[in-house]
C-alpha cells in the first residue's frame, strides 16, 4: 500500500500520510482564507486547487498569543504562520474499504475562544481511528477575528467556521471511509460552549448526531455584555468598534491589545473576556434556554466536567491562597448564591480555604449547576444523557482535578507533552482505559456504557480505579443555586 495516500474531495485532490495502519490528511481547508475581502466576514466556500494538495502538515493557526508565564507551564501554544486558517484534519484507518461506512467524530479545540489549536499532540487523532473511527479536528477563527462583536460584522464568526466544517464533514467524509449519517461532535471548554450553541440551534440535526460536551458553559452573554473586549480593544488601539475599524489593524496588533486586555483576568473572573455573544444567525438566543425548552432532544448528549475545575485559574501565580473570607463572602452575593451553597460546601470540606470555597461555588454557578439543569430537562424526553465527573487529581503543583484534566484520559494520549504537563508522568493507566473506551463505545455504539441520566441523577465519576455511579452527588450544594 502508497505510504501517500491521495483522496479526492469536491475542492480537489489531497494526498496524505500513512504510518501503522493509519491515514492522516492536515490542513484541508474547508473556506476560503479569512483575509483581504472575506476578514470578519461569513465563511466562504473554498474554490478548487489544481493538483494534489499537500495535506502531510499541520494548516497555519489561527492568529493568538502564548498563554500568560503562569498557565503556560501547563497550557502548550503551536504556532503555524500562514492565513489559511479554516482547515480540519482526518485520520482514518488505511484498512477503510475493507469496513465499509464508519462512525465520524469531530473534535472541537478549547482556548477560552481566543488560543488553541487542533496541531497540539494531545488532539493527534491515531487513537480514536485505531478502534475504526474517522477523526476530524477542527481550526477556527478566534478573538476578535472569531467573536468580536462588530458593527457591521455577523456575531460568532467562529461558529459560523464550524457550521461550515461540520457540513464539510457530512459533503465530504465519505471519502475518507466515514459514515455521514453517524457523525459524532465533541468539544471541550470553549469548544463545548460552542458546540452547545449548535445543539441549541432548530437545524442541529444537520450539523451532527451525536454530542460530547466536556467542561463547556451552556450560555452565552448578552450583547453588550460580551461586547466589553471589543469596546476596551478598540478604545486601546483609537479605532472604530466597526469592520472598518478592526479591518484596518493587522491581526497581530488585534491579539496584542486584547492580551494587554485581558491581562488579569479568567473564565472565573469578572472582566472583559472573549465571550459568545446572543444575538445573529449562529447563536439567536441563550443556548441553555433554548436547550431547557426543548431544544436538541433529539440528539444524544454525553456531557460532564471536572470536580476541580477551579483549580487550573486559582492555583497557578497562587491566586487561591489571596482570596479572602470578605472576597468570598462579596463574590457569593455578586453571583446571588444562597449562604446555605455555601454552607453546604463547608459541611462536605470542613478544612476548605475561602479560595478553596469559591472555587466550588463558581464551578457550581458556571459548569455543575447549569449540566444538571440541562440534564434534567431531557430526563424521559427524547434522546439520552449520560453525566459524567472527573475526579482524579494531578500530582502536578497542586492542580488536582483541574480543567482540562481529563483530555489525555479521553484522548488515551497520556505520554503526550499536553498531558505529562498537567497530569505527571504517571497517570493512572485504568483510568485512560475506562475514559477512552467509554468515548469510543459512545461514538460508535451511541452509548457509552453507563447508566443514562434519569431522576436518579447518575453520574459517572472517574477516578484512578477508572470509574464507579454516584447517585445526586453535591445535591445539597447544587439545590440552592440560581437558575438566571
Amino acid at each position: 500500500m502508497p505510504d501517500s495516500p491521495v483522496l479526492s474531495v469536491s475542492s480537489g485532490l489531497v494526498r496524505g500520510v500513512r504510518e501503522d495502519g493509519i491515514d492522516r490528511f492536515l490542513g484541508i481547508p474547508y473556506a476560503e482564507p479569512p483575509v483581504g475581502e472575506q476578514r470578519f466576514c461569513a465563511p466562504a466556500p473554498r474554490q478548487p486547487w489544481e493538483g494534489e494538495r499537500d495535506a502531510s502538515a499541520f494548516g497555519p493557526t489561527a492568529p493568538q498569543a502564548v498563554y500568560p508565564p503562569t498557565l503556560a507551564p501547563y497550557l502548550p501554544t503551536v504556532e503555524v504562520a500562514g492565513d489559511d486558517v479554516l482547515t480540519v484534519n482526518v485520520w482514518t484507518p488505511s484498512d477503510r474499504a475493507e469496513r465499509g461506512p464508519l462512525p465520524v467524530l469531530v473534535y472541537v479545540h478549547g482556548g477560552a475562544l481566543s488560543r488553541g489549536s487542533a496541531a497540539l499532540p494531545g488532539y493527534d487523532g491515531t487513537t480514536f481511528a485505531r478502534h475504526g473511527i474517522v477523526f476530524v479536528s477542527v481550526q477556527y477563527r478566534l478573538g476578535q477575528e472569531g467573536f468580536g462583536v462588530l458593527d457591521g460584522v455577523p456575531q460568532n464568526l467562529g461558529v459560523l467556521d464550524q457550521q461550515a466544517a461540520l457540513r464539510w464533514v457530512r459533503r465530504e467524509i465519505a471519502a475518507f471511509g466515514g459514515d455521514p449519517g453517524r457523525v459524532t461532535a465533541m468539544g471541550q471548554s470553549a469548544g463545548a460552549n460552542t458546540l452547545t450553541a449548535l445543539l441549541a440551534l432548530p437545524h442541529a440535526a444537520e450539523l451532527f448526531d451525536r454530542a460530547i460536551l466536556q467542561s463547556g458553559p451552556l450560555v452565552a452573554q448578552p450583547p453588550k455584555k460580551a461586547s466589553r473586549m471589543t469596546r476596551a480593544i478598540a478604545k486601546r488601539l483609537g479605532v472604530a468598534p466597526t469592520r472598518a475599524g478592526f479591518a484596518a489593524v493587522a491581526p497581530a496588533d488585534l491579539v496584542a491589545a486584547q492580551t494587554e486586555v485581558a491581562a488579569g483576568g479568567s473564565p472565573l473572573g469578572r472582566g472583559p473576556t472573549v465571550a459568545l455573544a446572543i444575538g445573529g444567525a449562529a447563536v439567536p438566543v441563550n443556548p441553555l434556554d433554548s436547550l431547557l425548552a426543548g431544544a436538541g432532544r433529539g440528539i444524544p448528549v454525553l456531557i460532564g466536567s471536572t470536580s476541580e475545575e477551579y483549580r487550573l485559574w486559582f492555583v497557578p501565580g497562587g491566586a487561591i491562597d489571596r482570596i479572602t473570607a470578605a472576597t468570598l463572602a462579596l463574590a457569593r452575593m455578586a453571583a446571588r448564591v444562597p449562604k446555605r451553597v455555601l454552607e453546604a460546601h463547608r459541611r462536605r470540606s470542613p478544612d476548605a480555604s475561602p479560595g478553596q470555597l469559591l472555587g466550588e461555588v463558581m464551578t457550581d454557578v458556571l459548569l455543575r449547576g447549569p449540566i444538571t439543569r440541562f440534564a434534567d430537562s431531557r430526563t424521559d424526553r427524547g434522546a439520552p444523557t449520560w453525566v459524567y465527573e472527573f475526579r482524579w487529581r494531578s500530582p502536578v503543583d497542586g492542580l488536582g482535578a483541574a480543567h482540562a484534566m481529563e483530555l489525555g484520559f479521553v484522548f488515551d494520549l497520556l505520554d503526550t507533552p499536553d498531558a505529562i504537563a498537567l497530569g505527571g508522568p504517571d497517570g493512572p493507566r485504568a483510568l485512560a482505559d475506562a475514559m477512552h473506551g467509554a468515548w469510543v463505545s459512545f461514538v460508535i455504539e451511541g452509548d457509552p456504557g453507563w447508566e443514562r441520566w434519569s431522576s436518579r441523577r447518575p453520574v459517572q465519576a472517574f477516578d484512578a480505579d477508572g470509574g464507579h455511579i454516584d447517585y445526586a452527588p453535591r445535591q445539597d450544594e447544587l439545590a440552592g443555586l440560581p437558575e438566571g
